[in-house]
C-alpha cells in the first residue's frame, strides 16, 4: 500500500480495488448497533482544512472515528493561520503533536503535495485548488460498482465545469485506470485545451450533451463553482441549464440501466433539476454514505493496513 494518497494517478488499479474492496466490508459496520472498529485505536488523524467544507470533513471525522482514531479538526478559520502562519509551520506543529495522518484541503494546488515533505505520517489530499481530489473519485467508483456490478468497460460521461473541477481530474484519472471509458461534456470555455490526452489517453471530449446521453452507463453533473469564476464562461445560467443541465426529458434519453451522480453541493435548476436530483436513478445520497466506507478502508489501509 502506498503512505500517502494525493493523486488518482498514484492509484493503479490494484491498489485502487484493494481500496473498494475494503471500503465494501467497512460498509458492513454501518448495520450493527456498535459502528465501531477497533483498528486504529491509539493513532492521531488531523482534519486540516483550509476551507469551506461539510460533507468532506464531517465524511473523514465520521470515518476516523469508526476506526477508533483520535481525531482533531483544524480550521483555518480562528487558528494561527490567519495571523500569518505558513502551511510548512502548521505541518511542523502537527508532526510535533504526533499525527499520524493529515487530510487535508487547501484552495492551493498541490498543497498536499508540499506537506507530504513535512511530515512523516501519511497525507490525504481532500481537494486542492482546482487540480485533485481522489477520495471522491474513489467513493464515485465505489458506488458505480455497487449499482452497475462492473467498472470496467462502462461509458461515463462527466458533465459541466471541467475546468474548474478537481473531481473531474481525479474521476478521469481512476476510472481509467479501472477499464472505463470517459468523455468530458461541457461548453468548449469550460474544457481546458488537450485536457482529456494529458490526463488519460482514450478520454474523448464532447460540447453536445444531448448526443452523448443516449450511449452512457454513468452520468456525472458536475457543480459549476462560480465562485473561482472572474471571467464569464457562459452567457448566462439560464443558458447553461438549456444547453449543459439535466433534466426531466434528458434524464429520459439515457438508457434504462443508467445511473446519475453529482459530487455536491448541487446547484439545483442549474447543473440539475429537482426531479433528477430526487429521482431513483440518483446515487447523490449513496454517494454521501459510501464517502465514509471508503474513507475508512483508505485510512485503515493508510496506517493500520501496512501492519496487518
Amino acid at each position: 500500500m502506498i503512505k500517502h494518497l494525493l493523486s488518482g494517478a498514484d492509484l493503479d488499479a490494484a491498489i485502487a480495488t484493494e481500496i473498494l474492496d475494503t471500503a465494501a466490508e467497512m460498509a458492513t459496520v454501518a448495520g450493527r448497533e456498535i459502528k465501531k472498529l477497533p483498528a486504529l485505536r491509539g493513532r492521531t488523524v488531523v482534519n486540516l482544512f483550509y476551507e469551506d467544507s461539510t460533507r468532506t470533513r464531517i465524511s473523514f471525522e465520521a470515518a476516523a472515528k469508526r476506526l477508533s482514531a483520535d481525531v482533531i479538526n483544524f480550521s483555518a478559520k480562528g487558528s494561527s493561520v490567519t495571523k500569518g502562519e505558513s502551511l510548512k509551520d502548521t505541518a511542523l506543529t502537527l508532526q510535533a503533536m504526533g499525527a499520524d495522518a493529515v487530510v487535508v484541503r487547501h484552495p492551493a494546488s498541490g498543497a498536499p503535495h508540499r506537506l507530504a515533505n513535512w511530515v512523516d505520517g501519511s497525507v490525504v489530499n481532500a481537494g486542492d485548488g482546482t487540480h485533485e481530489h481522489p477520495t471522491q473519485a474513489l467513493l464515485d467508483a465505489y458506488t458505480m460498482r455497487a449499482r452497475l456490478g462492473r467498472l470496467a468497460g462502462l461509458s461515463v460521461a462527466v458533465v459541466g465545469d471541467v475546468l474548474h473541477s478537481r473531481v473531474a481530474r481525479s474521476n478521469v484519472l481512476l476510472l481509467s485506470t479501472l477499464g472505463a471509458k470517459v468523455t468530458l461534456v461541457g461548453p468548449p470555455t469550460l474544457i481546458p485545451v488537450d485536457i482529456a490526452g494529458a490526463l488519460a489517453p482514450g478520454t474523448d471530449v464532447s460540447y453536445d450533451l444531448d448526443s452523448v446521453l443516449p450511449n452512457v452507463d454513468v452520468v456525472m453533473m458536475l457543480r459549476v463553482q462560480r465562485e473561482r469564476m472572474n471571467d464569464s464562461y457562459f452567457p448566462s445560467a439560464r443558458e447553461y441549464a438549456r444547453r449543459y443541465g439535466l433534466d426531466g426529458p434528458r434524464m429520459r434519453r439515457l438508457p434504462e440501466h443508467a445511473i446519475v451522480m453529482h459530487p455536491g453541493p448541487m446547484n439545483r435548476g442549474m447543473e440539475i433539476t429537482a426531479e433528477v436530483a430526487d429521482s431513483p436513478r440518483s446515487t447523490i445520497v449513496e454517494q454521501v454514505t459510501n464517502g465514509v466506507s471508503v474513507r475508512m478502508a483508505v485510512l485503515y489501509l493508510l496506517l493500520g493496513g501496512n501492519n496487518r
